[in-house]
């Protein structure tokens, strides 16, 4: 029998993309499918879209909401569905006809997520790529190239995942930045991870999305999730913890000098030192000042004399960016 897979999608303000989205969900060359369009409480006509989507596909399910924004949505479609395997797309992106028979490939009994490879677009196409080749990761090592930022980023929608590796699981809700708390507990829950180099998520970037809007405030929500994952690691993957503790501190460092940079006056003040915070708390330990590269070891050093000082001074010689 085949694995039914259940495919979530949050919707909300993306009259202009919703078609694309969903027909290429549609299309798939697996039809075994499950399609749950959670209407966020969308202002536009998106909510009507979906209803006319769901009349024409029997596989759609919509689930309209008062708007709680894409965490919840996403908490609600998990809730709602059946599938053996979850996927999830954001509403303004588009797949390849063939991401979800290509994932579904690579699932044994021991692999819990598979994740493939995306290209970022402007438009509604892209020249999706089947490569073929593969690589295996045990649970800490799918960490690591986690925190490095290398493989298994916190992005969710590349990934297929085994249903029983995400329930239990919430995404936060009232976050800009839901999938950095969530990713990082899913991986240290997998027992074994699957990366193919096929290119088969297209990744839109537009204006009102995330990850594309200017520098603000809520960005700093990123350090948070960071911290959440050091305490996990601390506890979970204690091996790790140094690399996940300096990709703390860098990250500190970066949106310290972001927030000199892009936030008003009003907004600086709270911003720094919220970061300020968390470096007194999560200090480097002379031991780890030894493992760091030459010239990060001297901006430790002024940072525990002064965060603002040292972002400042890297912004001046262009550091960092």
């Amino acid at each position: 029998m085949k694995s039914l897979i259940s495919v979530i999608i949050p919707v909300y303000q993306v009259e202009k993309y919703l078609d694309r989205c969903v027909e290429s969900v549609v299309n798939q060359t697996y039809q075994k499918l499950e399609i749950i369009l959670v209407d966020d409480g969308s202002p536009d006509k998106c909510g009507s879209r979906c209803d006319e989507w769901a009349e024409k596909d029997s596989r759609i399910k919509v689930i309209h909401v008062k708007n709680g924004g894409a965490g919840k949505a996403r908490n609600i479609g998990v809730a709602a569905s059946k599938g053996d395997y979850i996927a999830f797309v954001d509403s303004d992106d588009f797949v390849s006809p063939l991401i979800y028979e290509r994932m579904l490939q690579e699932f044994d009994s021991k692999v819990d997520v598979v994740e493939c490879d995306y290209g970022i677009v402007e438009s509604d196409e892209l020249i999706f790529k089947v490569v073929g080749s593969r690589k295996e990761f045990t649970t800490e090592e799918a960490m690591r190239e986690h925190i490095q930022d290398h493989f298994f980023k916190q992005v969710i929608w590349n990934k297929m995942y085994r249903r029983n590796v995400v329930e239990g699981i919430l995404f936060p809700e009232g976050k800009l930045i839901d999938d950095e708390f969530w990713t990082y507990k899913v991986v240290g829950n997998a027992k074994k991870l699957i990366h193919i180099d096929d290119c088969l998520y297209a990744y839109r970037q537009q204006e009102k999305s995330v990850m594309h809007a200017s520098f603000s405030k809520a960005r700093l929500q990123a350090l948070e999730a960071k911290v959440s994952r050091l305490e996990y690691i601390s506890e979970k993957f204690p091996a790790l913890y140094f690399e996940a503790h300096q990709n703390l501190w860098l990250s500190c460092l970066y949106l310290g000098q972001l927030s000199l940079k892009y936030l008003t006056d009003s907004e600086r003040k709270g911003a720094l030192r919220m970061i300020e915070e968390i470096v007194r708390e999560y200090p480097l330990t002379k031991e780890e000042n030894r493992l760091l590269p030459a010239d990060y070891r001297l901006w430790d050093l002024l940072t525990k004399f002064s965060l603002i000082f040292t972002c400042k001074v890297r912004n001046i010689l262009n550091i960092g960016f």
